[in-house]
């Protein structure tokens, strides 16, 4: 077993729990920073490589970024390094889809979370960052440090503390899952290796979410070659957007009026959309407006108001802002003029297995009636179980138990302060535990896209460059005082 207690004298040590792309960039951040010389910086991450996460370790190939590759730069001051690693790769001759109609290129993820992987790897080699292949399995406070233990029986002591861990997994609607966990055909989460590897060629598919897991699911199972109807449905139906035809700049203002109530912000976006499609604009640059003030624009909204918007805006916030890859709409878009793909409105009003297939009362959203449907596998992409977060791993729960860790407000993630350490049961600061990346959305608003996050990671790093510091001074003090005794 590894074991950094007990010496003389530990180096101090920031340890994060989470390798997908917020925890590597936070390692690398801090990695690069002067202010954490002496410190080492350890990343608990069972894949083998930091960066890819869940969202770019996958070998899919029907799994392509769903934003242009100019846009998804790791380094803010050089926004086409991304771009320049790209033009480089042989993959890129054998993906003849990879040029989008509206002219920017859209590679498989897989390449993505290479390149951010090749961007860590030379502080891993150097030993600057310390990778533990290892999952999390319980998590203490250990007087003024932390003790994390993986499941290998690796023991890391950790003087300040980051939760930069992924989404808790999909949520099936009430009774579904207790009704199919066991069927052959039942897929609780798309995102777990070789999920869909079940589903046969000609079978009738049901996706329980219509969002970008379900674009993701329909062009997998298309591209591998799969025939058989695919039904998706959600309470509303919507579907995930597109990319606008053409490059446009962003389109509003919204944060000129600081807005204190969620109506009038989205009566204000409804007035800005009808002004830009007056100038020749289309609601995909008022998005991007929104995105890129959506920080200031969330802190300057009353925590009340916060929860309105989630519960009544998000659904039709996520469908135009999480838009798909120009290839990956193309396939759904063809699937649901020819008919073999449909996407529903309304709820599921009874589920029952029959034999090895699944029968289905659907009630439409607003048609009232009912009909009568079989499927022969059934797929949940209804998104992450949020308000579950606590409960996701066993070392949050203990947190949470403990009072280190809540749930925020608003029901994204983790309750956070402004610096990002994390509140307490009593709405404290924790000085030396960071919640980084969308778990801390709740306070800090539009965190999804790739450059919040990065920004988000860069920030983060810099909090904790700034506790080590003042760590730092406060020990030369303490000698100072130590000598003048």
């Amino acid at each position: 077993m590894m074991d950094s207690f007990g010496q003389n004298a530990p180096r101090p040590t920031v340890a994060i729990i989470g390798g997908g792309f917020t925890g590597a960039m936070v390692a690398m951040h801090l990695a690069r920073d002067r202010a954490m010389g002496g410190w080492q910086i350890a990343v608990f991450e069972p894949r083998v490589r930091l960066g890819c996460g869940l969202a770019y370790d996958t070998a899919e190939p029907a799994h392509r970024v769903n934003v242009p590759a100019a846009r998804m730069s790791i380094d803010p001051d050089d926004p086409d390094d991304f771009a320049r690693w790209l033009a480089l790769q042989s993959e890129l001759r054998d993906d003849p889809e990879v040029l989008a109609g509206d002219g920017h290129l859209y590679p498989r993820r897989q390449l993505f979370g290479r390149y951010v992987a090749e961007a860590v790897v030379p502080f891993v080699r150097s030993g600057r960052i310390v990778h533990h292949r290892e999952r999390v399995i319980a998590v203490e406070r250990e007087g003024a440090a932390w003790a994390v233990r993986g499941e290998g029986g690796t023991l890391n002591r950790a003087d300040a503390l980051v939760v930069a861990t992924t989404h808790p997994a999909p949520e099936a609607p009430a009774g579904i899952g207790a009704v199919l966990t066991g069927h052959p055909r039942y897929v609780p989460d798309s995102a777990e290796p070789g999920a869909l590897d079940k589903i046969r060629t000609d079978d009738r598919v049901l996706i329980i979410g219509t969002g970008l897991t379900s674009a993701d699911v329909i062009a997998t199972l298309r591209t591998r070659g799969h025939k058989g109807p695919i039904t998706a449905f959600s309470r509303r139906g919507l579907r995930s957007r597109g990319h606008a035809d053409r490059a446009q700049d962003p389109f509003g203002d919204f944060v000129a009026q600081p807005w204190r109530s969620a109506a009038e912000l989205l009566a204000q976006v409804r007035r800005t959309i009808s002004d830009a499609e007056a100038e020749g604009f289309t609601w995909h640059a008022v998005l991007d407006a929104l995105r890129a003030q959506g920080g200031e624009i969330w802190r300057n909204l009353p925590v009340d108001e916060r929860r309105r918007l989630v519960r009544h805006a998000r659904p039709f916030w996520d469908v135009h802002r999480f838009r798909v890859a120009p290839q990956i709409d193309a396939i759904v878009s063809t699937g649901l003029k020819d008919g073999d793909i449909r996407v529903r409105a309304g709820s599921i009003a009874h589920l029952a297995r029959a034999g090895e297939n699944v029968a289905v009362t659907f009630r439409g959203r607003r048609a009232g009636g009912t009909e009568e449907w079989e499927f022969d596998a059934v797929v949940i992409t209804t998104g992450p179980a949020h308000r579950s977060i606590l409960q996701s791993q066993p070392w949050l729960e203990s947190l949470g138990a403990a009072g280190y860790l809540r749930p925020d407000t608003v029901g994204l993630g983790l309750a956070c302060s402004e610096a990002s350490r994390a509140l307490d049961g009593e709405g404290g600061e924790v000085d030396d535990l960071f919640v980084a990346g969308p778990l801390s959305r709740g306070t800090f608003g539009e965190l999804m896209g790739l450059p919040q996050v990065n920004d988000h990671a860069i920030f983060v790093a810099a909090q904790i460059a700034a506790l080590a510091q003042a760590r730092r001074a406060e020990s030369v003090r303490s000698r100072r005082e130590e000598a003048a005794t």
